[in-house]
């Protein structure tokens, strides 16, 4: 006998115990933690840290640096205020994330520096001065 895994992740059609089981009032109701997607790129002089997130503003992201250790945050609430007429149903919208990253030796950590703009976060982490590549030199023989 094989034992295989099930996707169940990215299923088109519901299973009967999920149809079962489902809440009186609303459906299923399920938890889904999204963490933004990254790139990290280097160059010869930096490091790229590009973070996707749509439809946030600059002042939803919090960047700290703790011991090696960038840590990017963002928490998002919102409220539908609508007063009008007895609602039986309200809900309420809120998204948050955390991503740490352990940054190399070769980082100079008091330039750096982020941009956000076009739902992208941008964090530029400037290579010290040791660590950037020199220049091929000749040498001369006597």
């Amino acid at each position: 006998m094989n034992l295989a895994k099930r996707n169940t992740a990215n299923r088109a059609f519901p299973t009967v115990m999920d149809e079962l089981f489902k809440d009186l009032l609303g459906g299923t109701q399920y938890v889904h933690k999204a963490v933004p997607p990254v790139n990290i790129r280097e160059t010869e002089g930096a490091f790229t840290v590009e973070l996707m997130a749509a439809g946030m503003k600059k002042e939803d992201f919090n960047l700290e640096i703790d011991n090696d250790l960038l840590t990017i945050s963002a928490e998002v609430k919102a409220e539908n205020t609508e007063e009008n007429g007895k609602f039986t149903r309200r809900e309420f919208s809120f998204t948050s994330f955390k991503r740490s990253f352990t940054l190399p030796e070769t980082v100079k950590e008091d330039d750096i520096n982020a941009v956000y703009e076009d739902g992208i976060l941008k964090i530029t982490l400037p290579k010290k001065e040791e660590a950037l590549p020199k220049a091929k030199r000749l040498i001369e023989i006597s």
